[in-house]
């Protein structure tokens, strides 16, 4: 690394007020380079591979800030990490396997206004959170659910039973 550059940034373990302002800066440009090389899906869906992306990612560069790791190499992990996500999401959209690994699939909590008691409790969706997706989908009661998903990304989908037409 160049004088001038250690002079701004500092070395690890041994940063200053200044360098820990510089080396912010440097990580919000580097971060935002990468969300925006990475895609619009890097941190839309928030599926399993987003969330685990999310945590290393944020935690990288964290220490990148204040120090406590190399600055350059945890700069350039953080790219490797955004390409593996990028790498992985466009494999995953080619192939339904990865998609179940990397995702997982929806679950059906309620169909035709019928419970499933044991997804219900497998995937910890309690009788609250059952309550608000119909209170957000404008539903009264359970009964008149036609579907409830729990999708990989944590959402709940409700779609209303179909009205009994009258002959």
């Amino acid at each position: 690394m160049t004088q001038w550059f250690t002079e701004l940034v500092g070395s690890q373990g041994h940063v200053t007020v200044a360098q820990e302002c510089a080396r912010a800066t440097v990580v919000f440009f580097w971060g935002l380079l990468l969300v925006r090389v990475g895609g619009r899906r890097i941190f839309g869906r928030w599926g399993a591979i987003d969330i685990v992306v999310a945590i290393v990612v944020g935690s990288n560069l964290s220490r990148a800030i204040t120090g406590n790791a190399p600055f350059i190499g945890t700069l350039l992990a953080t790219a490797l990490m955004i390409a593996i996500h990028w790498v992985l999401a466009h494999l995953a959209a080619r192939y339904k396997r990865l998609t179940f690994i990397t995702e997982g699939n929806p679950v059906h909590l309620i169909s035709r206004g019928v419970p499933c008691k044991r997804m219900l409790q497998r995937n910890g969706v309690s009788a609250n959170d059952i309550n608000e997706a119909l209170r957000q989908n404008g539903i009264a009661r359970i009964e008149d659910v036609g579907d409830m998903t729990l999708e990989p990304n944590g959402k709940i989908n409700v779609s209303p039973r179909p009205k009994a037409s009258s002959a």
